[in-house]
Protein backbone atom coordinates (compact mmCIF):
# COMPACT_ATOMS: atom_id res chain seq x y z
CA UNK A 1 0.00 0.00 0.00
CA UNK A 2 1.02 3.62 -0.43
CA UNK A 3 0.31 7.06 1.04
CA UNK A 4 -0.62 9.81 -1.40
CA UNK A 5 -0.10 13.46 -0.50
CA UNK A 6 -1.26 16.52 -2.42
CA UNK A 7 0.80 19.72 -2.05
CA UNK A 8 -0.82 23.09 -2.71
CA UNK A 9 -0.37 26.61 -1.32
CA UNK A 10 -1.23 30.30 -1.58
CA UNK A 11 -4.98 30.08 -1.94
CA UNK A 12 -5.44 33.72 -0.89
CA UNK A 13 -9.13 33.26 -0.17
CA UNK A 14 -10.82 36.67 -0.34
CA UNK A 15 -8.46 37.98 -3.03
CA UNK A 16 -9.60 40.84 -5.25
CA UNK A 17 -7.82 42.20 -8.29
CA UNK A 18 -8.70 45.87 -8.79
CA UNK A 19 -12.07 45.25 -7.11
CA UNK A 20 -12.81 42.08 -9.08
CA UNK A 21 -13.61 39.37 -6.51
CA UNK A 22 -12.00 35.98 -7.12
CA UNK A 23 -14.55 34.09 -4.99
CA UNK A 24 -16.03 32.34 -8.05
CA UNK A 25 -12.53 31.36 -9.21
CA UNK A 26 -11.84 29.78 -5.82
CA UNK A 27 -15.18 27.94 -5.80
CA UNK A 28 -14.31 26.40 -9.16
CA UNK A 29 -10.81 25.49 -7.92
CA UNK A 30 -12.20 23.92 -4.76
CA UNK A 31 -14.68 21.85 -6.82
CA UNK A 32 -11.80 20.70 -9.03
CA UNK A 33 -9.64 19.96 -5.98
CA UNK A 34 -12.35 17.84 -4.35
CA UNK A 35 -12.65 15.76 -7.53
CA UNK A 36 -8.85 15.54 -7.78
CA UNK A 37 -8.65 14.17 -4.22
CA UNK A 38 -11.35 11.61 -5.01
CA UNK A 39 -9.94 10.46 -8.35
CA UNK A 40 -6.35 10.20 -7.11
CA UNK A 41 -7.30 8.70 -3.73
CA UNK A 42 -5.34 11.36 -1.85
CA UNK A 43 -4.69 10.56 1.82
CA UNK A 44 -3.22 13.90 2.96
CA UNK A 45 -3.75 17.46 1.72
CA UNK A 46 -0.96 19.95 2.49
CA UNK A 47 -1.63 23.72 2.20
CA UNK A 48 1.64 25.60 2.75
CA UNK A 49 0.50 29.03 3.88
CA UNK A 50 -1.36 32.15 2.74
CA UNK A 51 -4.70 30.52 3.24
CA UNK A 52 -6.33 33.97 3.22
CA UNK A 53 -5.40 37.14 1.36
CA UNK A 54 -5.89 39.36 4.41
CA UNK A 55 -4.89 38.92 8.04
CA UNK A 56 -8.49 39.68 9.01
CA UNK A 57 -10.53 37.86 6.34
CA UNK A 58 -14.09 38.82 5.56
CA UNK A 59 -17.06 36.73 6.66
CA UNK A 60 -17.50 35.66 3.03
CA UNK A 61 -13.90 34.42 2.90
CA UNK A 62 -14.29 32.51 6.17
CA UNK A 63 -17.52 30.95 4.93
CA UNK A 64 -15.84 29.81 1.71
CA UNK A 65 -12.99 28.25 3.73
CA UNK A 66 -15.29 26.29 6.04
CA UNK A 67 -17.52 25.25 3.17
CA UNK A 68 -14.51 23.65 1.47
CA UNK A 69 -13.46 21.84 4.65
CA UNK A 70 -17.03 20.56 5.02
CA UNK A 71 -16.87 19.03 1.53
CA UNK A 72 -13.70 17.15 2.54
CA UNK A 73 -15.33 15.30 5.44
CA UNK A 74 -16.59 12.24 3.49
CA UNK A 75 -13.26 11.79 1.64
CA UNK A 76 -11.16 10.36 4.48
CA UNK A 77 -8.41 12.84 3.61
CA UNK A 78 -6.29 14.30 6.38
CA UNK A 79 -5.63 18.05 6.04
CA UNK A 80 -2.58 20.02 7.20
CA UNK A 81 -2.80 23.82 6.95
CA UNK A 82 -0.05 26.28 7.86
CA UNK A 83 -0.13 30.06 8.19
CA UNK A 84 1.65 32.31 5.70
CA UNK A 85 2.82 35.91 5.83
CA UNK A 86 -0.67 37.09 4.77
CA UNK A 87 -2.34 35.09 7.53
CA UNK A 88 -2.98 35.98 11.16
CA UNK A 89 -1.78 33.12 13.40
CA UNK A 90 -4.66 33.89 15.77
CA UNK A 91 -7.28 33.64 13.03
CA UNK A 92 -5.85 30.37 11.68
CA UNK A 93 -5.47 28.83 15.14
CA UNK A 94 -8.84 29.96 16.58
CA UNK A 95 -10.74 26.79 15.56
CA UNK A 96 -7.69 24.54 16.08
CA UNK A 97 -9.17 22.15 18.66
CA UNK A 98 -12.45 21.82 16.81
CA UNK A 99 -10.75 21.14 13.48
CA UNK A 100 -8.55 18.46 15.04
CA UNK A 101 -11.71 16.47 15.72
CA UNK A 102 -12.30 16.55 11.95
CA UNK A 103 -8.74 15.29 11.25
CA UNK A 104 -7.56 18.77 10.23
CA UNK A 105 -4.27 20.02 11.65
CA UNK A 106 -3.67 23.77 11.62
CA UNK A 107 -0.42 25.53 12.55
CA UNK A 108 -1.09 29.25 12.21
CA UNK A 109 2.15 30.40 13.82
CA UNK A 110 5.26 29.00 15.46
CA UNK A 111 4.25 26.86 18.49
CA UNK A 112 6.16 26.84 21.77
CA UNK A 113 7.45 23.30 21.17
CA UNK A 114 8.92 22.01 17.90
CA UNK A 115 7.16 18.70 18.60
CA UNK A 116 3.81 20.42 17.97
CA UNK A 117 4.76 20.83 14.30
CA UNK A 118 4.94 17.09 13.73
CA UNK A 119 2.33 14.69 12.49
CA UNK A 120 2.74 11.00 11.72
CA UNK A 121 0.50 9.42 9.11
CA UNK A 122 0.21 5.65 8.77
CA UNK A 123 -1.66 3.56 6.22
CA UNK A 124 -1.26 -0.19 6.52
CA UNK A 125 2.53 -0.68 6.73
CA UNK A 126 3.51 2.69 5.19
CA UNK A 127 4.33 5.70 7.38
CA UNK A 128 5.09 9.35 6.63
CA UNK A 129 6.15 12.11 9.03
CA UNK A 130 5.13 15.70 8.27
CA UNK A 131 6.64 18.81 9.89
CA UNK A 132 4.12 21.63 9.38
CA UNK A 133 6.39 24.70 9.58
CA UNK A 134 4.45 27.97 9.15
CA UNK A 135 5.79 31.39 8.12
CA UNK A 136 8.65 32.31 10.48
CA UNK A 137 8.20 35.87 11.68
CA UNK A 138 11.11 38.00 12.84
CA UNK A 139 10.17 37.59 16.52
CA UNK A 140 10.09 33.79 16.13
CA UNK A 141 13.68 33.38 15.01
CA UNK A 142 15.86 36.12 16.54
CA UNK A 143 16.26 38.70 19.26
CA UNK A 144 16.70 42.28 18.08
CA UNK A 145 19.97 43.86 19.19
CA UNK A 146 20.37 47.62 19.85
CA UNK A 147 22.40 49.39 17.19
CA UNK A 148 22.41 46.50 14.73
CA UNK A 149 23.06 47.45 11.11
CA UNK A 150 20.88 46.61 8.14
CA UNK A 151 23.31 43.91 6.97
CA UNK A 152 23.50 42.51 10.52
CA UNK A 153 19.73 42.19 10.59
CA UNK A 154 19.70 40.30 7.28
CA UNK A 155 22.33 37.84 8.46
CA UNK A 156 20.61 37.32 11.82
CA UNK A 157 17.31 36.51 10.09
CA UNK A 158 19.03 34.08 7.71
CA UNK A 159 20.78 32.42 10.64
CA UNK A 160 17.51 32.28 12.56
CA UNK A 161 15.68 30.54 9.71
CA UNK A 162 18.57 28.07 9.27
CA UNK A 163 18.66 27.33 12.97
CA UNK A 164 14.92 26.76 13.13
CA UNK A 165 14.93 24.22 10.29
CA UNK A 166 17.97 22.52 11.85
CA UNK A 167 16.01 22.15 15.10
CA UNK A 168 13.09 20.69 13.14
CA UNK A 169 15.39 18.16 11.44
CA UNK A 170 17.07 17.32 14.76
CA UNK A 171 13.66 16.54 16.28
CA UNK A 172 12.89 14.30 13.30
CA UNK A 173 16.19 12.41 13.68
CA UNK A 174 15.63 11.94 17.40
CA UNK A 175 12.03 10.73 17.24
CA UNK A 176 11.26 9.56 13.69
CA UNK A 177 14.56 8.74 12.01
CA UNK A 178 14.21 6.44 9.01
CA UNK A 179 10.53 7.23 8.36
CA UNK A 180 9.80 9.13 5.10
CA UNK A 181 9.79 12.82 5.97
CA UNK A 182 8.03 15.86 4.47
CA UNK A 183 8.72 19.43 5.60
CA UNK A 184 6.37 22.33 4.89
CA UNK A 185 7.56 25.93 4.74
CA UNK A 186 6.46 29.43 3.77
CA UNK A 187 9.37 31.67 2.83
CA UNK A 188 11.41 33.19 0.02
CA UNK A 189 14.12 30.91 -1.35
CA UNK A 190 16.94 32.57 -3.26
CA UNK A 191 16.68 32.19 -7.01
CA UNK A 192 12.91 31.74 -7.04
CA UNK A 193 11.04 33.47 -9.87
CA UNK A 194 8.53 35.91 -8.34
CA UNK A 195 5.42 37.66 -9.67
CA UNK A 196 3.85 41.02 -8.81
CA UNK A 197 1.32 39.57 -6.39
CA UNK A 198 3.61 38.30 -3.63
CA UNK A 199 4.16 40.56 -0.66
CA UNK A 200 7.85 41.00 0.17
CA UNK A 201 8.88 39.20 3.36
CA UNK A 202 11.98 39.18 5.56
CA UNK A 203 13.33 42.65 4.67
CA UNK A 204 12.07 42.86 1.13
CA UNK A 205 13.17 39.28 0.36
CA UNK A 206 16.78 40.27 1.11
CA UNK A 207 16.96 37.53 3.75
CA UNK A 208 15.97 34.78 1.34
CA UNK A 209 17.38 31.36 2.16
CA UNK A 210 19.39 28.93 0.06
CA UNK A 211 17.98 25.46 -0.51
CA UNK A 212 20.67 23.93 1.72
CA UNK A 213 18.87 25.40 4.74
CA UNK A 214 16.37 22.52 4.60
CA UNK A 215 19.12 19.95 5.16
CA UNK A 216 19.48 16.47 3.72
CA UNK A 217 16.86 14.82 5.91
CA UNK A 218 13.57 15.72 4.16
CA UNK A 219 12.41 13.50 1.32
CA UNK A 220 10.28 16.41 0.10
CA UNK A 221 9.98 20.12 0.98
CA UNK A 222 6.50 21.56 0.32
CA UNK A 223 6.91 25.32 -0.02
CA UNK A 224 4.48 28.22 -0.21
CA UNK A 225 4.77 32.00 -0.80
CA UNK A 226 5.96 32.16 -4.43
CA UNK A 227 3.00 32.01 -6.82
CA UNK A 228 4.80 30.43 -9.78
CA UNK A 229 5.21 26.63 -9.58
CA UNK A 230 8.94 25.84 -9.57
CA UNK A 231 11.81 23.82 -8.16
CA UNK A 232 14.34 25.29 -5.76
CA UNK A 233 17.80 23.79 -6.08
CA UNK A 234 16.68 20.16 -6.03
CA UNK A 235 13.73 18.39 -7.62
CA UNK A 236 12.32 17.51 -4.18
CA UNK A 237 12.14 21.16 -3.01
CA UNK A 238 9.13 22.77 -4.66
CA UNK A 239 6.79 25.70 -4.68
CA UNK A 240 3.40 24.41 -5.76
CA UNK A 241 2.40 27.98 -6.66
CA UNK A 242 -1.02 29.59 -6.30
CA UNK A 243 -3.97 27.72 -7.85
CA UNK A 244 -5.16 30.73 -9.88
CA UNK A 245 -3.41 33.73 -11.45
CA UNK A 246 -3.51 36.53 -8.88
CA UNK A 247 -2.00 39.30 -11.01
CA UNK A 248 -1.35 40.08 -14.66
CA UNK A 249 2.30 39.11 -14.16
CA UNK A 250 1.05 35.51 -13.73
CA UNK A 251 -1.05 35.46 -16.90
CA UNK A 252 1.22 32.96 -18.67
CA UNK A 253 1.81 30.71 -15.66
CA UNK A 254 0.61 27.11 -15.81
CA UNK A 255 -0.88 26.47 -12.37
CA UNK A 256 -0.56 23.05 -10.74
CA UNK A 257 -0.64 20.91 -7.64
CA UNK A 258 1.99 18.31 -6.77
CA UNK A 259 1.05 14.73 -5.90
CA UNK A 260 3.51 12.69 -3.81
CA UNK A 261 3.31 8.95 -3.34
CA UNK A 262 5.25 7.00 -0.72
CA UNK A 263 5.33 3.24 -1.33
CA UNK A 264 7.78 0.93 0.43
CA UNK A 265 9.42 4.08 1.84
CA UNK A 266 10.21 5.26 -1.71
CA UNK A 267 8.97 8.61 -3.01
CA UNK A 268 7.64 9.43 -6.45
CA UNK A 269 5.94 12.70 -7.35
CA UNK A 270 4.43 14.47 -10.30
CA UNK A 271 2.62 17.72 -11.01
CA UNK A 272 -1.02 17.89 -12.07
CA UNK A 273 -2.18 20.94 -14.06
CA UNK A 274 -5.08 23.03 -12.74
CA UNK A 275 -7.56 24.16 -15.41
CA UNK A 276 -7.81 27.90 -16.09
CA UNK A 277 -11.24 29.23 -15.24
CA UNK A 278 -10.55 32.65 -16.71
CA UNK A 279 -7.70 34.28 -18.63
CA UNK A 280 -5.74 37.39 -17.72
CA UNK A 281 -4.51 39.02 -20.91
CA UNK A 282 -2.67 42.10 -22.16
CA UNK A 283 -3.88 44.00 -25.21
CA UNK A 284 -1.33 46.32 -26.84
CA UNK A 285 -1.44 48.76 -29.74
CA UNK A 286 -2.86 52.07 -30.85
CA UNK A 287 -6.34 53.11 -29.80
CA UNK A 288 -7.72 51.80 -33.07
CA UNK A 289 -5.82 48.49 -32.84
CA UNK A 290 -6.82 47.92 -29.24
CA UNK A 291 -10.46 48.70 -29.94
CA UNK A 292 -10.60 46.23 -32.84
CA UNK A 293 -8.98 43.49 -30.76
CA UNK A 294 -11.58 43.99 -28.03
CA UNK A 295 -14.46 43.90 -30.55
CA UNK A 296 -13.11 40.69 -32.15
CA UNK A 297 -12.27 38.97 -28.84
CA UNK A 298 -13.52 35.42 -28.36
CA UNK A 299 -13.13 33.16 -25.34
CA UNK A 300 -14.03 29.72 -24.04
CA UNK A 301 -13.43 30.58 -20.38
CA UNK A 302 -16.00 29.72 -17.71
CA UNK A 303 -15.62 33.17 -16.11
CA UNK A 304 -15.17 36.61 -17.66
CA UNK A 305 -11.60 37.16 -18.85
CA UNK A 306 -9.74 40.18 -17.49
CA UNK A 307 -7.58 42.49 -19.60
CA UNK A 308 -5.03 45.22 -19.14
CA UNK A 309 -4.78 47.67 -22.03
CA UNK A 310 -1.45 49.21 -23.05
CA UNK A 311 -1.99 51.95 -25.63
CA UNK A 312 0.93 53.43 -27.55
CA UNK A 313 0.40 56.48 -29.75
CA UNK A 314 2.86 58.79 -31.49
CA UNK A 315 1.42 62.15 -30.48
CA UNK A 316 -0.31 63.24 -27.29
CA UNK A 317 -3.98 63.75 -27.91
CA UNK A 318 -6.81 64.31 -25.45
CA UNK A 319 -9.06 62.14 -27.64
CA UNK A 320 -6.77 59.16 -27.06
CA UNK A 321 -6.90 59.66 -23.31
CA UNK A 322 -10.70 59.91 -23.47
CA UNK A 323 -10.80 56.69 -25.53
CA UNK A 324 -8.88 54.85 -22.80
CA UNK A 325 -11.22 56.22 -20.13
CA UNK A 326 -14.19 54.99 -22.15
CA UNK A 327 -12.67 51.50 -22.40
CA UNK A 328 -12.08 51.39 -18.64
CA UNK A 329 -15.64 52.40 -17.83
CA UNK A 330 -17.29 50.17 -20.43
CA UNK A 331 -19.36 47.14 -19.44
CA UNK A 332 -17.85 43.66 -20.02
CA UNK A 333 -18.57 42.28 -23.50
CA UNK A 334 -17.52 39.24 -25.53
CA UNK A 335 -16.59 37.57 -22.24
CA UNK A 336 -13.95 40.26 -21.58
CA UNK A 337 -13.64 42.98 -18.93
CA UNK A 338 -11.08 45.79 -19.26
CA UNK A 339 -9.62 46.10 -15.79
CA UNK A 340 -6.69 48.47 -16.08
CA UNK A 341 -4.86 50.48 -18.69
CA UNK A 342 -2.09 52.89 -19.51
CA UNK A 343 -1.28 55.16 -22.40
CA UNK A 344 2.14 56.23 -23.63
CA UNK A 345 2.95 58.91 -26.19
CA UNK A 346 6.24 58.63 -28.11
CA UNK A 347 6.53 62.29 -29.05
CA UNK A 348 6.13 64.26 -25.87
CA UNK A 349 8.69 66.71 -24.58
CA UNK A 350 8.50 65.43 -21.00
CA UNK A 351 7.95 61.75 -21.87
CA UNK A 352 4.54 61.85 -20.25
CA UNK A 353 3.07 58.52 -19.19
CA UNK A 354 -0.47 58.54 -17.91
CA UNK A 355 -1.55 55.48 -15.93
CA UNK A 356 -5.23 54.94 -15.40
CA UNK A 357 -7.31 52.36 -13.59
CA UNK A 358 -10.97 53.08 -13.30
CA UNK A 359 -9.94 56.64 -12.43
CA UNK A 360 -7.66 55.53 -9.61
CA UNK A 361 -4.13 55.25 -11.01
CA UNK A 362 -2.61 54.70 -7.57
CA UNK A 363 -4.24 51.26 -7.46
CA UNK A 364 -1.89 50.10 -10.20
CA UNK A 365 1.17 50.37 -7.96
CA UNK A 366 2.40 48.76 -4.78
CA UNK A 367 3.49 51.09 -1.95
CA UNK A 368 7.17 50.43 -2.65
CA UNK A 369 6.71 51.19 -6.37
CA UNK A 370 5.08 54.51 -5.53
CA UNK A 371 7.86 55.32 -3.08
CA UNK A 372 10.55 54.55 -5.68
CA UNK A 373 8.75 56.75 -8.24
CA UNK A 374 8.72 59.59 -5.71
CA UNK A 375 12.45 59.23 -5.09
CA UNK A 376 13.16 59.33 -8.82
CA UNK A 377 11.71 62.84 -8.95
CA UNK A 378 14.25 64.17 -6.45
CA UNK A 379 17.48 64.84 -8.34
CA UNK A 380 19.33 65.70 -5.12
CA UNK A 381 19.29 62.05 -4.02
CA UNK A 382 22.27 60.18 -5.47
CA UNK A 383 21.87 56.90 -3.58
CA UNK A 384 18.37 55.88 -2.47
CA UNK A 385 19.21 52.32 -1.35
CA UNK A 386 19.06 53.04 2.39
CA UNK A 387 15.80 54.97 2.06
CA UNK A 388 14.19 52.11 0.13
CA UNK A 389 15.39 49.55 2.67
CA UNK A 390 14.05 51.68 5.54
CA UNK A 391 10.69 52.06 3.80
CA UNK A 392 10.47 48.28 3.27
CA UNK A 393 11.16 47.71 6.97
CA UNK A 394 8.36 50.12 7.89
CA UNK A 395 5.96 48.29 5.56
CA UNK A 396 6.89 44.91 7.02
CA UNK A 397 6.42 46.27 10.53
CA UNK A 398 2.93 47.46 9.60
CA UNK A 399 2.06 44.10 7.99
CA UNK A 400 3.33 42.26 11.08
CA UNK A 401 1.17 44.47 13.29
CA UNK A 402 -1.90 43.76 11.12
CA UNK A 403 -1.24 40.03 11.26
CA UNK A 404 -1.08 39.93 15.08
CA UNK A 405 -4.10 42.11 15.79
Amino acid sequence: MSIKILHTADWHIGKQLLKVDFAKDMDLFFNWLINCIKENEIDVLLMSGDLFDQANPSQAAMKQYYSFLKQLRPLNCKVVLTGGNHDSPHVINAPKELLEILDIKVVGGVPEAVADLFLEVEKDSQKVVIAAVPFLRDKDIRNAAPGESYSDKIELIKDGIATYFKNVNDHYKTHYNGIPYVVMGHLFAQGASVSDSERDIQIGNQAGVVSAVFGEEPHYVALGHIHRPQLVGKSNIRYSGSPIALSFSEKKDNKEVVILEFANDKLTFNSLPIPKFRKLITIKGTVEEVTLKIIDYQTDSVLTDLAEVLIEEQNENIAHIKALEDLLTSEPSNGLQILKGSIKFANTVLGTSKILSKGEAIKDFSPIQLFEKRLEQDESLEDTTDLIHAFKEILESLHATDATE
